[in-house]
């Protein structure tokens, strides 16, 4: 049988845009001293928060997300004023006042706001001249049933969503954003799926009940399974939703339009555990989509592959389930799971949370899936998309993990178990940070940076 192990390649990091960024600096130095690529592998399911309003005005991919990782990505030089300018403006929310936020996005457009100071007129002409782009194509869209609301409006997926719409690429617009961040060519940031339409996603849970939308997963809110009236029209109370023009096909789901704010502090409890996850047209029915090309070429030419910390069902397995992208995983040398420090909405109930074994088998059922294989998972196969398990010191016997909240409960790791898949399981202290609700426990960055090398060579 020929050998599939290959000379040292590039690292492949599948994350979502918020918790990962903790972890940055970790795979950049890594990367750095193993003077290889690296790639991050990012969903565009998100719709919630300022990309929902995005998303229901001019259609399209989620670009929260992406834009997180892309600034987070800025490199940090002391002294250097545009650099950090550019990070604040692309970082920077607009008010939560619909007419201030309306207000202040005009000033930024006309070159009035304060956030102009210290960026050098090449850069911020180029920039405005995206930002007029999208206020043109907001004009042109206002209508007296749909008015764009700018409240609590990210600059930065403002930019990203204007560059798409000029360019007719979403490829280009982060290509764009990359070059003003001086992101080094070494590193990318890779959608998931690179299309100019908008992707959904649904989960099933073990009870039968379905979940439409990743808000309605990731946060607290009503069922929102489809509705016999989506298929016999009488008497369905959201005909009226038609009347809106905007980006939302007629008949499509009512709870994948409109804005969707929400507190990300929300951790209620779903009724059951979520059983799997798949991607869905805006009427709910099931699609499969295909993975980005450069995904699909990216995860051929690392030599590692790497699941994240960050929520399971909403920012890891988007990007595994597509078409392609299983197979390609199986190829790499190493696939290495780190563990989140603790169970959240996704991975709950409190009353019968998810092992370490269970996150494992998750990741390993989507890859199979992926490959559109929706048989049981063998014991024998989650070894050939996960290889490594990294985990916090103590949660060998679960339980709290002393951030002192009702949810903050490590995943039990059964090492034994682990390893009777096939998986070896390495230890990594923690630290504790934030105050209060927010105080949580995080990777020892140069333990873990130690632990990843351990396990790549």
């Amino acid at each position: 049988m020929a050998s599939t192990t290959r000379p040292q390649g590039g690292i492949a990091v599948f994350s979502g845009g918020t918790a990962a960024n903790f972890l940055v600096d970790v795979f950049d130095q890594i990367t750095t001293r193993r003077k290889c690529p690296l790639r991050y592998i990012i969903p565009i399911s998100d719709n919630g928060g300022s990309s929902s309003e995005l998303i229901r005005v001019f259609g399209g991919p989620s670009v929260g997300d992406v834009r997180s990782r892309l600034v987070r990505l800025i490199p940090n030089h002391d002294g250097d004023e545009e650099r950090t300018a550019i990070k604040v403006l692309f970082e920077h929310r607009l008010s939560g006042d619909p007419m201030q936020a309306r207000t202040e996005w005009l000033d930024i457009v006309e070159a009035r706001h304060l956030l102009w100071t210290f960026i050098s007129s090449p850069k911020r002409e180029l920039i405005r001249s995206v930002f007029n782009t999208l206020n043109l194509e907001i004009v042109k869209r206002n209508r007296p049933t749909s008015v764009f609301n700018f409240a609590e409006a990210s600059v930065g997926n403002l930019f990203l969503t204007g560059a798409r719409l000029f360019s007719g690429s979403f490829e280009s617009a982060i290509y764009l954003l990359s070059l003003i961040c001086a992101i080094p060519e070494s590193t990318a940031v890779l959608p998931a799926i690179n299309s100019n339409f908008t992707h959904h996603i649904s989960a099933g849970l073990v009870d039968g009940s379905v979940l439409a939308g990743q808000v309605a997963i990731s946060h607290p809110s009503g069922p929102t399974a489809v509705p016999d009236a989506t298929f016999h029209p009488t008497g369905n109370k959201h005909l009226d939703l038609d009347r809106v023009e905007d980006a939302n096909l007629p008949g499509s789901l009512p709870v994948l339009r409109g804005h969707h704010a929400f507190s990300k502090d929300d951790e209620e409890d779903l009724p059951a555990r979520i059983d799997r996850v798949w991607y869905i047209n805006p009427y709910g029915h099931e699609i499969w989509p295909v993975a980005n090309p450069k995904v699909l070429a990216a995860l051929e030419d690392s030599d590692v592959v790497v699941y994240s910390i960050g929520s399971l069902y909403t920012s890891i397995i988007p990007s595994v389930i597509l078409r392609g992208v299983g197979q390609a995983v199986a190829r790499a040398r190493r696939k290495v799971l780190i563990l989140n420090s603790k169970v959240d909405r996704e991975t709950g109930p409190v009353a019968a949370p998810m092992s370490a074994v269970d996150f494992v088998r998750a990741v390993a059922k989507a890859a199979k899936e992926s490959q559109t294989d929706f048989g049981p998972l063998a014991d024998g196969e989650v070894g050939r998309y996960v290889s490594h398990l990294v985990y916090l010191e103590g949660a060998e016997k679960g339980g709290a993990n002393g951030a002192g909240s009702s949810s903050s409960l490590m995943p039990r790791v059964d090492v034994e178990e682990l390893r009777s898949l096939g998986i070896e399981c390495v230890k990594v202290k923690g630290k504790m940070v934030g105050e209060g609700r927010k105080r949580i426990v995080r990777y020892e960055e140069g333990e873990l940076v130690e632990a990843l090398e351990g396990i790549i060579v």
